[in-house]
């Protein structure tokens, strides 16, 4: 199994009583702190621009900025966003940008894109919020553009919801072949099929039974357009809380509830404890890895893990990365 990380970016308050102006310094510690550790395949960030699970003033740093500032910052890790919203950024455009991001990291970017779900973003940054359908149908017609323009050079695409003709997108990345694609989300009909014909990954979760089931799909799509199955990834994130004991476990998710509850309220904090005790990511370092060898049973090929209290403790990685990781990669 390989492993992926999260850096706390704000969206989920996770740099909360951080002054901004020490938020870049936090962030950019922790992504080489990851690059060091030899453990961790790549970095990731979340494309959000308000916080979640409520809108607040707390900072939220932007995905593609970072990106290319981790870029310059370390030297091994693989750079990802968890994931793209199709809808924030014409497709020409951000193929565009993460060429550029794929040359500064020489060629260790990688493209998480999906259609996008956080209504109340996308209606405050002026973007409207298409119905389901046409956000699939940007994502489809995004994606296409970016392939064009990352193995010819140009893209053009009369489509129904983008029109480029003649786009040129150089330099072509430092990847041969472009950069990889993760498609993410899970429905069945059309993000799943996308998946099948484009992306080098795909991200979903949910339980085992639902894992095995978009499993499934997908491999019914690959069948369809005949395309081998095996050449797509299985990746999905986790919410990840360790500890040596479950009192451990249990006393550290209480430090991160504690934390965020003022800025999210008490319902929403006794939520989001909740959340965390679900996760196949919570618990005594050999529980989760257990949890995670199950998963890898069944087809999982990649664990990408969000700790939420990485900017103020780094404690639980070290767990991770000395007792988790090595009983699996």
């Amino acid at each position: 199994m390989r492993f992926g990380i999260f850096i706390p970016q704000g969206w989920r308050h996770d740099l909360v009583d951080i002054e901004p102006t020490d938020q870049w310094r936090v962030m950019c510690a922790l992504a080489q702190r990851a690059d060091a550790a030899a453990a961790w395949e790549s970095l990731w960030v979340y494309d959000h621009f308000h916080t979640v699970p409520v809108p607040t003033d707390e900072a939220t740093h932007e995905a593609w900025t970072l990106m290319s500032a981790f870029g310059a910052a370390t030297d091994r890790i693989r750079l990802g966003q968890m994931c793209t919203c199709m809808g924030y950024r014409n497709p020409a455009y951000l193929a565009k940008v993460a060429a550029t991001v794929d040359h500064v990291s020489a060629g260790r970017t990688e493209m998480g894109i999906g259609g996008g779900w956080y209504e109340h973003e996308w209606t405050a940054y002026g973007y409207g919020f298409p119905r389901i359908g046409e956000r699939l149908g940007m994502l489809r017609e995004g994606v296409e553009i970016m392939r064009q323009a990352w193995t010819t050079g140009t893209a053009t695409l009369a489509g129904k919801h983008y029109q480029v003709d003649g786009a040129i997108v150089r330099p072509l990345p430092v990847q041969d072949g472009g950069i990889p694609m993760w498609i993410a989300g899970s429905g069945e009909k059309v993000t799943l099929r996308i998946a099948a014909e484009y992306a080098s990954y795909t991200n979903f979760a949910g339980s085992l039974e639902e894992f095995d089931h978009k499993d499934a799909v997908l491999r019914g799509h690959c069948d369809d357009i005949g395309r081998d199955q095996a050449e797509i990834v299985r990746s999905s994130n986790f919410n990840t809380i360790v500890g040596e004991t479950e009192a451990e476990a249990s006393e550290r998710l209480a430090a991160v509830v504690a934390r965020v509850r003022p800025y999210i309220g008490a319902e929403r904090a006794d939520a989001l404890e909740q959340e965390y005790l679900a996760s196949p990511g919570f618990g005594t370092v050999e529980q989760v890895a257990e949890r995670l060898a199950e998963r890898g049973r069944h087809g999982l090929g990649y664990a990408i893990h969000y700790f939420p209290e990485a900017a103020y403790d780094t404690s639980g990685m070290d767990l991770f990365e000395r007792h988790v990781i090595p009983s699996l990669a």
